[in-house]
């Protein structure tokens, strides 16, 4: 029997708990990044909010729209906590970028330089990404599985990705944290959105999560 998830809401307890789950995970997609360019990355404290899914792309923008021009990995990821993560930088974060992997731009120069920008943000976004919905879904006991990434140059003004998680029957769970290079003018923002399909489970998932201490 198929559970209805329409009237289910998260409470300000739940999304505290939820917070402090993804202040876990990020700590850990941190320190994964870490080993990997041999650099720290500082999360800010994470943002969660739950809303109708139609205001998301308002929302999106609201938050980067000091953006001109973005760069957008997107990722899908399923489980029992399933959803759409995004990770936006804005265009002159490129430089930056490549930065972080300048050995490896200095061994293929016949690479062209927006090619390997694009191949540098996937693989930003696959670690980020992936370190942070897979610890979240570990402190909760799920397993979740990934899309391939894919990238996206457009102007924060045309928002085709942004309309497509709008859905005015639906509410979504809009979790957001900016993040920054040390060292390096490097900064964005990452944004998981899991919708009202995995509310019932996120729910007792939480209060299962905090049992673990009582």
């Amino acid at each position: 029997m198929e559970l209805d998830n329409r009237n289910v809401m998260l409470n300000n307890n739940d999304i505290e708990i939820l917070q402090e789950v993804m202040n876990i995970a990020f700590g850990k997609a941190s320190a994964d990044l870490a080993e990997v360019i041999d650099i720290r990355v500082f999360l800010n404290v994470p943002y969660v909010e739950l809303l109708n899914a139609a205001d998301l792309p308002r929302r999106i923008v609201e938050e980067v729209k000091m953006y001109k021009d973005i760069r957008i990995v997107e990722q899908n990821y399923w489980g029992k906590f399933k959803g759409s993560a995004l990770l936006i930088f804005p265009a002159e974060s490129g430089k930056g970028l490549i930065s972080l992997f300048e050995d490896d731009f200095d061994e293929n120069m016949n690479v062209d330089r927006l090619v390997f920008e694009k191949e540098t943000l996937l693989e930003v976004g696959n670690i980020l990404i992936g370190a942070c919905v897979g610890k979240i879904a570990e402190l909760l006991d799920d397993v979740v599985s990934y899309s391939p990434p894919n990238v996206t140059v457009q102007r924060i003004s045309k928002q085709p990705i942004l309309e497509r998680l709008a859905d005015p029957e639906k509410h979504a769970i809009f979790m957001k944290t900016v993040f920054q290079f040390e060292d390096k003018d490097v900064s964005g923002a990452l944004f998981l959105i899991s919708g009202q399909d995995s509310l019932t489970w996120l729910k007792t998932a939480l209060n299962n999560f905090m049992a673990k201490f009582g």
